[in-house]
């Protein structure tokens, strides 16, 4: 059965959760360990509307050197946390530091947090250049910084020039991810920054923040697909309808997402991991996706006399079946996140 460390209960909620490439943050930290400080700590945040919980009891952190995937279907709560996080939004209860402060306290907060929370919301009558410019002057930075961002998100001279309205979404995302960067920031906090990129844009902007992980940085990266995180992510944080439902490092996550297996009598297997105090869930043609280990399972199979055709640990797609029966009662398409 997955333990409390990962499927995090109520009850466990009053704590703080645990668990081109080259852009790099100008900190130059080492890669992370166990007694490094968490550069983003969210701890029992709240934040209701009227009677609605939109964030409920939330907590967890993120460490230097690592990429956090914040997951959960849309409604879920994510794009409220961030707010709370870059002070968009106050906070009911509880609290959101980045760098060990209130966002709003930080002397420059672009030089140390690149945010981007909606790629729409951008000036819709200002060429990209201009965008850039006015993120440069207001950092205090110079001017030839936004040639090389330009550069590092793949956006050409013409295209800058272009006012924001004419851009595709995916180039509203690049502008975006630029806008976040050219402070050279030590903490990314990005809401669903793969939305309307292709499919190069989307492994182009994976190699970017995988290598700003590297070098030291920090990346809270948001989505309500998990197939868009887990190629990145070294941390998940899974939220729905306002709550932390699991937390934990993808691997393990992984090893709870238990083992696949499959048999022509699939009927027969489900009674016998019934017998034995077995869950297990339906998992494609004429398998079951079980909660315990291979051996163990083997072992029951064996002993009921049914064959099997496939027997292995469940990988990503348990992973993915795993996110989808947490948030399977939290999912309310289309409120708001």
């Amino acid at each position: 059965m997955r333990t409390s460390l990962h499927r995090v209960t109520p009850e466990a909620l009053s704590g703080s959760g645990q668990g081109i490439v080259g852009t790099a943050p100008r900190c130059g930290r080492p890669r992370p360990d166990a007694n490094l400080e968490p550069m983003i700590d969210v701890t029992a945040l709240t934040r209701t509307y009227g009677g609605l919980r939109a964030v409920d009891n939330v907590s967890f952190t993120a460490q230097p050197g690592r990429v956090t995937g914040f997951l959960g279907p849309n409604g879920a709560g994510k794009s409220t946390t961030m707010r709370v996080m870059v002070g968009l939004t106050p906070a009911t209860s509880g609290s959101a530091t980045v760098l060990g402060r209130k966002y709003a306290d930080l002397p420059n907060p672009g030089r140390e947090v690149g945010v981007l929370l909606d790629a729409s919301a951008q000036h819709a009558g200002r060429t990209g250049r201009e965008t850039l410019k006015i993120a440069a002057r207001t950092m205090g930075l110079p001017l030839s910084s936004v040639d090389a961002m330009l550069e590092t998100v793949s956006l050409t001279d013409k295209e800058a020039e272009r006012r924001v309205k004419n851009y595709s979404l995916g180039m509203r995302q690049r502008l975006g991810i630029a806008t976040a960067l050219i402070g050279d920031p030590e903490v990314l906090i990005l809401d669903e920054p793969a939305n309307g990129l292709d499919p190069a844009g989307i492994r182009w902007m994976r190699d970017l923040l995988r290598g700003f992980a590297n070098k030291g940085g920090t990346v809270l990266l948001s989505s309500h697909l998990l197939h868009e995180i887990e190629v990145i992510a070294d941390d998940l944080v899974v939220i729905g309808q306002g709550r932390i439902v699991a937390q934990g490092t993808k691997a393990e996550l992984l090893a709870t997402a238990g083992t696949l297996v499959r048999s022509s009598n699939i009927a027969e297997l489900s009674r016998a991991f019934d017998e034995h105090g077995i869950h297990a869930v339906a998992s494609g043609p004429n398998g079951l996706r079980a909660e315990a280990d291979a051996d163990l399972i083997g072992k029951v199979a064996l002993a009921a006399g049914v064959p099997l055709t496939e027997l292995r640990a469940a990988d990503g797609a348990g992973l993915e079946e795993m996110f989808l029966e947490l948030t399977s009662e939290t999912s309310r398409e289309g409120a708001a996140a």
